[in-house]
């Protein structure tokens, strides 16, 4: 039977199943799309912004290192910040011999790194014609960086001999620990003395001039025992004694003074 269509009437369109797929997918192409672009725009916006690149650092704790050496140690200059390895830099830093341990905080622009230094303590002065080196506990020699007369001064003994000339790389730990024992000895005021062959060695109260070797703290205190006892041996003998050479603890000998 067929059926007449009011005038002005449209028939009924229906959406199929396919078809509000179809719709959906658009969205959702159109959805990610636009979040592309956007984390491609965010990217290029790390990537292109000059205040995401290492152009110089943040530096706390030092007194003598300036900041400059530290960012020059760290070899992070123009890195982004995507690519800072807090291990690597703390290895990179701790090349420097002021610098005896670090810790790193990393943020965000401006300040995109922080370095917290313990600087290295120096412990002696060694001095080479008036040119200074410092040396920490552990023996590491480090650029001195200011006057520092409270400190155990080193003096090498200009001496004309056929022997490579000593320098402050060459002292281990435990020669600066047995330097600082016979510091304590030491008269008031006085430094020590570094002959390439004969060591450490100062001029006592005496005028004599003394010869130790250059040893560890324990052996250090064994010849400063043997250096009293021979002291009080000489002076009871009024042996006129000019140079003591302890540097050989089992064959100790003196020089007398010339004329006499």
């Amino acid at each position: 039977m067929l059926h007449r269509v009011a005038p002005g009437a449209a028939p009924k369109r229906t959406t199929s199943a396919r078809g509000r797929r179809q719709v959906g997918f658009s969205r959702w192409r159109l959805a990610s799309a636009a979040l592309l672009v956007l984390c491609g725009a965010t990217l290029a916006l790390f990537f292109s912004g000059d205040v995401f690149y290492v152009r110089s650092i943040q530096v706390r704790g030092n007194d003598y290192v300036t900041r400059e050496e530290v960012f020059a140690y760290s070899d992070i200059a123009d890195f982004h910040m995507f690519w800072l390895d807090p291990e690597q830099i703390r290895r990179s830093v701790l090349r420097s011999p002021s610098i005896a341990d670090i810790s790193i905080e990393l943020g965000w622009p401006p300040n995109l790194i922080e370095i917290i230094v313990q600087e290295s303590q120096p412990a002696i002065v060694w001095s080479d014609a008036g040119e200074e080196t410092w040396l920490d506990l552990q023996g590491r020699a480090m650029r001195a960086r200011t006057e520092m007369p409270n400190l155990l001064h080193i003096n090498l003994v200009a001496a004309d001999i056929d022997a490579p000339k000593p320098r402050a790389e060459d002292f281990t730990g435990d020669m600066v620990l047995g330097a600082l024992r016979l510091k304590e000895i030491l008269p008031a005021g006085e430094h020590l003395s570094f002959h390439p062959l004969h060591g450490l060695g100062w001029t006592n109260e005496l005028g004599w001039q003394i010869w130790m070797g250059s040893d560890s703290a324990a052996v250090m205190s064994e010849k400063v025992k043997l250096y009293n006892v021979l002291l009080e041996s000489y002076i009871s003998r009024a042996i006129p004694v000019a140079e003591l050479n302890i540097a050989n603890p089992a064959a100790p000998f003196y020089r007398v003074l010339w004329g006499l």
